[in-house]
This record gives C-alpha cells, structure tokens and sequence, in this order.
C-alpha cells in the first residue's frame, strides 16, 4: 500500500458492489473518498465526473468506478485529461493494464462480476506497477492526442445536475 488517496464512485447499479470494494479498501488501509452515490436512483455521468476529474485534477491518484455493466463508468471517464480508465473483469487484465497502460481509473460491472472477483481485480490493479519502457511512447502518444483533442475545462458540478427518476422495472442490465 502507498500513500495514494483513491476516489471511489457509482451509480445505484453499482451501489452494492462499491461497499465491497470500500470495506476491502478499508481492511487494507487504503485512503479513500466515497463519491457517492447511495442506492438510491442515479445517473453514471455525474459520479464518472467526480471521480475522473480528481485524477486528471491530480486530488486524486487513482479511481474506481463502478456501474451495473463498467462500460458507460469507462466512456465517461475516459472523456477527462489524463484518465486511463480500463473496464476490468478479471485479475490479469488488472494486471496487464496496470503494467502496460499505467490504468489510474479501474471500472467495474456491478452486475457482471462476483465480489470475490472484484476483490481479486482491485487488490491486483491497486498493487501492480507500470512497466515503463517500451510502453512509454505510446502513452506520450495518448498524452499528444489529449492535446490536441481536449480544452482545459473540466465538467464536474458540485450538485447533481439530473431530476429524481424511477427506472422502468421492465429493464435488464
């Protein structure tokens, strides 16, 4: 463990999965901040926001996000400066993302994995280094393509920007 600051962040989809993950974080002793949100009905947007803006922001070291499939948590994030989000299901894609892209928000499927499952990819992803080397150029690369692509605006609004909801109870994941 390091002395890193994670933030943690989910919809009501992930809203079970995230108080796995911070009970781990908290029996390792990781420090951490819970960005919300509750069980209550939420939108992804606003918690991928809070979460990837801390690390493109540099508040934060690393993130976790966490929404009923990962996906929506990783395009969203992956819209911030310097984000490197990477959805993850299993252990050694935690590892070679960490190893080869220097991964610094890790995006979980609420309702696609196990909690042991996602024990194992967090505590991979949170204790594998970045290589380096050869891999190097092609983050420089990524790091050109923000550049040129992004302004130096960061969409994060201190207050949920969306009405209450109810979800349709026909919906699946």
């Amino acid at each position: 463990m390091s002395n890193e600051i994670i933030y943690v962040g989910c919809d009501s989809s992930g809203y079970e999965m995230k108080q796995i993950i911070l009970a781990y974080l908290d029996s390792k002793g990781y420090a951490y901040v819970d960005c919300g949100s509750g069980p209550e009905n939420s939108r992804y947007p606003y918690y991928a926001a809070k979460v990837a803006s801390a690390v493109s922001t540099g508040k934060a070291s690393k993130g976790i996000l966490i929404c009923g499939t990962g996906i929506g948590m990783e395009i969203a994030a992956n819209k911030f400066r310097g984000v490197r989000a990477a959805l993850i299901g299993e252990a050694n894609a935690a590892r070679i993302t960490r190893r080869h892209n220097d991964s610094n928000v890790l995006c979980l499927g609420g309702k696609m994995i196990g909690r042991w499952t996602a024990i194992s990819i967090v505590e991979t992803w949170l204790t594998t280094e970045y290589d380096g080397g050869h891999h190097q150029p092609s983050l420089d690369m990524i790091a050109e393509l923000e550049a040129c692509n992004f302004s130096d605006a960061v969409w994060c609004p201190d207050e949920v920007p969306y009405a209450p909801f109810q979800w349709n109870p026909n919906q699946t994941v």
